[in-house]
């Protein structure tokens, strides 16, 4: 192993700063994150166990508020730059989903589990009084929630909360 991202997880919801943490070894101790959509990114570098090639526990906080995302999803990526040549290498990448992109003000999620007759848009009215507002719910549930029409008793679905 010589790169691991333990936080974020695939597609968690994420907000500013995005938190990073894992375990790693980089050339001189050094590793390299960028968090991105393709459209922008946020980049940086931070230091890592002793830089003799011991692994060791690294955890960031990167500013994301000024870069100018289009995309609910993102990626974060930690990596490492060969001394040999200067190329990226041992990339390791979490798809992550960015809430302040799908609620405006967003601090967190509520987890709702759906109940037997329950809709998307009566959920979506419970939590934000608004019917019409479901399609966050549907963002922030993209591997739960593949047809807005199909929900099931018993799911566990995330709720984005803005303030």
């Amino acid at each position: 192993m010589t790169i691991r991202i333990d936080q974020p997880r695939e597609l968690d919801l994420v907000g500013n700063p995005v938190l990073a943490a894992g375990v790693g070894v980089g050339f001189e101790a050094t590793l390299n994150y960028r968090i991105g959509d393709g459209h922008d990114e946020v980049t940086g570098h931070f230091m890592v166990g002793g830089g003799s090639g011991e692994h060791g526990q690294f955890q960031l906080q990167a500013d994301v508020g000024g870069a100018s995302f289009r995309l609910d999803r993102l990626l974060v990526q930690v990596f490492e730059i060969s001394a040999e040549d200067g190329s990226e290498i041992n990339t390791v990448t979490v798809p992550v989903l960015y809430g302040p992109r799908i609620v405006p003000g967003y601090i967190g999620y509520r987890e709702h589990t759906v109940a037997r007759g329950e809709t998307l848009s009566a959920i979506s009215a419970l939590h934000y009084g608004d019917p019409t507002l479901y399609q966050r719910i549907v963002r922030a549930n993209p591997s739960q929630i593949s047809d807005p029409d199909l929900i099931f008793p018993g799911q566990v679905l995330r709720v984005p909360i803005g303030v």
